[in-house]
């Protein structure tokens, strides 16, 4: 599969045709998933604005909807929905903060979904202060010794590697001292436990760190660098978790309707039409503003601006679930089994009434909305910043829980 130049401009239609021939040389329905998603990467088609050779093509990152919208036409298979954490926040962070041999380590597995990731960054005491953290790496000749723990991780229980940042110079203030790692998640010393959620299941996980050893080489930028390198990764996860561009009047809009439909039309009030109505205007409008911050989107991390699709997208699938609950009546009292399970993917939910559930962590994964729109506030629209008393106070002189 020919790969163009690294030194051209890549155009759409050659975009489009390097899919074509992708999906022609490997059909979906007689190609493994794996298989698959390595000649994707092969091709330039796994991230196409990451360097070439690194599963891109150097291209616009608004070219990445040509490939996926291909490919789910042909029924292929999607690395995000096999790897979440690690194709949306995980790959981009490497992509900018690797080196040339972790890059050649890790992105093709993870793209493909043999290498499972997981991101460990909150902390019982620290999760919206999460440069507050306060697991701790101390350097010992070419090692980093890791000891602490992390929670809310998702997927901590299937994944084979984990993007941790830990605190390496408490002497230092709280953003400056930190440092972001490469952690294996089968190690000696990491234990991860399920964390059970209201859903029943136990998506999340805690992970405790004692006395882990992780090579200096596994150190992403450098040390002191992890304030840094844990943006990157924050800013691509709020694009992932709320930039989605779905097909006009899909997801859970989609689910309000299809209800709203099945209704006797006694049942179908004026009061509930004009609030479905609403949350259908509000729906498109999310979509809408995902579609122009996409074709707006330039090269490198992503700006605070993704912050507005996260805010929108968690409120409304919670106002949308909870619509939809109130529409089945007593019906959406139903649940079903509440035995704990495992999940084997991220976000997922096969009833309105388990999504009515999981929609409440949408809030709250990947940044809280309060979080959120102070960043908004401050760094888009140019308020003035929230009070901060510790800024320049040496960590270890932070009063802590």
């Amino acid at each position: 599969m020919a790969l163009v130049e690294s030194e051209k401009t890549i155009s759409e239609s050659e975009i489009a045709g390097l899919v074509d021939e992708l999906i022609a040389k490997f059909p979906p329905n007689k190609t493994s998933a794996t298989e698959f998603l390595g000649a994707q990467f092969d091709a330039g088609l796994a991230w196409v604005h990451f360097d070439l050779g690194n599963g891109g093509l150097g291209a616009s990152p608004k070219h990445q909807k040509i490939v996926n919208e291909a490919i789910a036409a042909a029924n292929g298979p999607s690395s995000y929905a096999r790897n979440p954490i690690g194709y949306g926040m995980c790959a981009p962070t490497i992509a900018q903060w690797g080196t040339i041999a972790q890059k050649e380590k890790y992105l093709r597995p993870l793209f493909t979904g043999e290498q499972i990731w997981c991101q460990l960054f909150s902390e019982p005491g620290s999760g919206s202060d999460f440069a507050g953290l306060s697991a701790k790496g101390i350097r010992d000749g070419q090692e980093w010794v890791i000891n602490g723990q992390k929670v809310w991780t998702t997927l901590a229980h299937l994944s084979k590697f984990g993007l941790l940042v830990v605190r390496t110079d408490p002497n230092a203030v709280k953003h400056a001292g930190l440092t972001a790692v490469i952690v294996d998640m089968n190690a000696a010393g990491v234990e991860v436990r399920p964390l059970r959620q209201m859903t029943g299941e136990a998506e999340f996980n805690e992970v405790y760190f004692t006395d882990v050893r992780v090579a200096v080489d596994e150190t992403l930028g450098n040390p002191g660098d992890g304030w840094r390198v844990s943006l990157t990764t924050l800013m691509n996860e709020r694009v992932a978790i709320g930039g989605a561009i779905p097909k006009k009047a899909t997801g859970p809009i989609r689910e309000a309707m299809k209800i709203w439909q099945a209704l006797q039309p006694g049942q179908q009030s004026s009061a509930k039409r004009d609030e479905l109505m609403k949350l259908w205007i509000n729906a498109e409008v999310l979509r809408l503003t995902n579609i122009r911050a996409g074709q707006n989107r330039r090269m490198g991390t992503p700006g605070p601006e993704g912050s507005i699709g996260k805010v929108a997208s968690a409120e409304l699938n919670k106002d949308t679930y909870e619509f939809c609950v109130d529409l089945l009546g007593a019906n959406g009292m139903l649940y079903g089994s509440y035995a704990m399970t495992r999940p084997e993917t991220a976000m997922s939910f096969d009833t309105v009434p388990k999504a009515f559930l999981r929609s409440r962590a949408n809030s709250i994964e990947g940044g809280t909305t309060e979080v959120m729109k102070n960043i908004l506030g401050e760094r888009v629209l140019g308020m003035p910043g929230d009070v901060r008393v510790d800024r320049d106070r040496p960590w270890h002189e932070v009063p802590r829980n």
